[in-house]
């Protein structure tokens, strides 16, 4: 990881098997303890990534290199790219936070926790040696050897994350 300015931990697997409900429950279990956390998400093509018919929306497609959405809350930005940013570009655009999370990214990140739901494969799509951790419901895959959680169990990965990356960067109390 010595190309990242901050621990990227990516979770990666086959669509429909829990991925996002994951990575929220580990971003809420971060969070909650203190930690200042960024997320990005892998796009495999071009893809809207604001709301059709919004006037950001409008702004862009009608040519705008730079759209910004500014509310009391949040503030997103859109800017046209000549190419794809790697992943440690994205990180190292992320501000001031602890680690980035990510869904997707598989080629390119340093860490990967893989989901594997019974009900979509019980294959992984990773090599054992790549991964950092497996989130499964598949008991044949508990064999493995890297920590393994059950499909609800984001509190015990982010605490596996949180001593594994983030003993430096405490934010909160436990």
């Amino acid at each position: 990881m010595t190309d990242f300015r901050i621990p990227v931990v990516s979770v990666v697997g086959k669509g429909k098997s829990g991925r996002t409900t994951l990575l929220e429950g580990v971003i809420t279990t971060l969070t909650g303890r203190g930690y200042r956390v960024a997320t990005a998400k892998h796009h495999f093509h071009e893809t809207d990534i604001d709301t059709p018919g919004k006037d950001s929306w409008r702004h862009w497609n009608a040519g705008a290199v730079v759209t910004m959405v500014s509310a009391p809350d949040r503030l997103g930005v859109f800017r046209r790219v000549e190419q794809e940013r790697t992943l440690v570009e994205l990180a190292g655009e992320a501000g001031d936070v602890d680690i980035m999370l990510t869904e997707g990214f598989r080629r390119t990140s340093p860490v990967l926790v893989e989901v594997v739901r019974e009900e979509r494969s019980t294959e992984p799509i990773c090599a054992p040696e790549e991964l950092f951790a497996l989130v499964t419901d598949v008991e044949e895959l508990r064999g493995l050897p890297v920590p393994t959680f059950a499909l609800d169990d984001a509190a015990g990965l982010a605490t596996l994350i949180e001593e594994r990356f983030l003993g430096e960067a405490r934010g909160g109390d436990a």
